[in-house]
């Protein structure tokens, strides 16, 4: 069996064994078609067996490789086959100038998504290499379109043009995959966010519960305890060693009070249904006790009061946006928040240089870097921010981050509908 690590592979077998099965019918379709209907001329049998090469490669790879995922080594060595065999393919029916050679590229490009730079570039080179071959060596093509004379400028545009769409396509191909494994990257990280999270809560509701359970056992320890001790205080031994006992099933009942604390003391937000407003003043409460910076919340345009469904996902998401604000001030953090009938607004704006201008535009993508010196030395952004946009998005929220236009810095702003903030599950 193949030894893939979670590092070494991004393919699913069974995706790309079909898409081969796919390319194998249809050139198998082709050539016979082409053969039988049109009356072409070339060297049938050759080709068919060029194709049978690959139908059996197939087979190969489904059957002897017994992971659902491929390793980058293998989809390299099969990518290679792949265009080997379609190179051989175009070679026998006329090279750059058979239509279907624009295929011919497709490997490449399925490459940059999946594999790492230098295989990559190795296919991008070896696909140049055999474009330019097939200009200028190739089996004729086969009648009747041999009797047209092509212009020299056609004959040699054409794989010229396959090798620009070839360099294109894997650009975005790269890009876009890049992208893709970020965003995968930033998502893989709230669920691990949020997994703690219920942890936490799952931990913390097994404490109590187990508080209360042991309660009643220790209490009558301790009754018994204590009228042991008035029968043997005179003896010596026996009297220290209830002592003992006595001292440790008190300090099981204060370890016990303490779990069995109302959580809410220091933080009403986690266990309470509240008003956006509550939330937002439980959660600047508890960035206070840690920052020297100074915040202050205006509710005066509030006209909503109704209690929101406690969400993780909501107390998570303005927190990020508060933490980042706090992060990034000088001294002040304001928060405002504003509501009507229809709609209920949070604007966060904090004292600090605002978005570097650069990224201002890509603010709320994962892995955002700037080019701002400056900025770069105090970390940077993009995750938190990213997470933070994610987890409000996904309780209906919209999200717009910005440069403030009267706090000389940063400004989120998150909007719901009513409708929706009070649906929040």
């Amino acid at each position: 069996m193949e030894n893939i690590n979670s590092s070494n592979f991004s393919l699913n077998k069974l995706t790309y064994v079909n898409l081969r099965w796919i390319a194998c019918i249809g050139q198998l379709i082709t050539i016979n078609i082409v053969y039988f209907y049109f009356n072409f001329e070339f060297k049938f049998v050759l080709s068919n067996i060029i194709v049978l090469i690959g139908i059996l490669s197939n087979f190969v790879l489904l059957y002897k490789n017994k992971s659902t995922l491929i390793s980058e080594k293998t989809t390299f060595n099969f990518l290679l086959i792949d265009i080997i065999q379609l190179s051989i393919l175009l070679y026998l029916t006329g090279g750059t100038i058979n239509p279907f050679s624009i295929f011919l590229i497709i490997p490449s490009v399925f490459a940059s998504s999946v594999l790492n730079k230098k295989q990559n570039i190795f296919l991008i080179l070896l696909t140049c290499i055999i474009i330019i071959f097939l200009a200028f060596i190739h089996e004729e093509l086969p009648y009747p379109l041999n009797k047209y004379i092509f212009n020299n400028h056609y004959y040699y545009s054409f794989p010229i043009a396959l090798i620009i769409a070839l360099i294109f396509f894997n650009y975005f191909a790269l890009l876009f995959g890049k992208e893709a494994k970020l965003r995968k990257e930033a998502l893989d990280k709230i669920q691990e966010v949020m997994a703690k999270e219920h942890e936490l809560v799952s931990l913390g509701g097994q404490a109590a519960a187990a508080a209360h359970s042991l309660g009643t056992p220790l209490s009558t320890i301790k009754i018994v305890s204590d009228d042991l001790f008035d029968q043997f205080k005179n003896d010596k031994i026996l009297s220290k060693d209830i002592e003992l006992l006595i001292s440790q099933v008190n300090r099981c009942n204060k370890i016990l009070k303490r779990l069995t604390l109302n959580p809410t003391v220091e933080d009403d937000f986690i266990e309470k249904d509240l008003s956006i407003y509550e939330y937002i003043y439980q959660i600047v409460k508890s960035f206070e006790e840690i920052s020297k910076k100074s915040f202050f919340i205006n509710n005066e345009q509030n006209s909503n009061s109704f209690n929101i469904k406690r969400s993780i996902e909501l107390i998570y998401g303005i927190r990020n946006f508060i933490g980042n604000a706090n992060k990034f001030a000088k001294k002040k953090i304001f928060i405002s928040i504003k509501s009507d009938s229809e709609y209920t607004e949070v604007i966060i704006e904090d004292d600090g240089g605002g978005f570097p201008k650069d990224i201002v535009n890509k603010i709320g993508e994962p892995y955002v870097k700037s080019t701002n010196k400056n900025f770069n030395s105090q970390s940077g952004l993009g995750l938190g921010i990213f997470i933070g946009k994610t987890l409000l998005e996904k309780n209906l929220a919209k999200v717009i981050c910005r440069n403030s236009e009267t706090r000389n810095g940063a400004e989120v702003n998150i909007k719901w509908r009513n409708e929706d903030l009070k649906n929040l599950m």
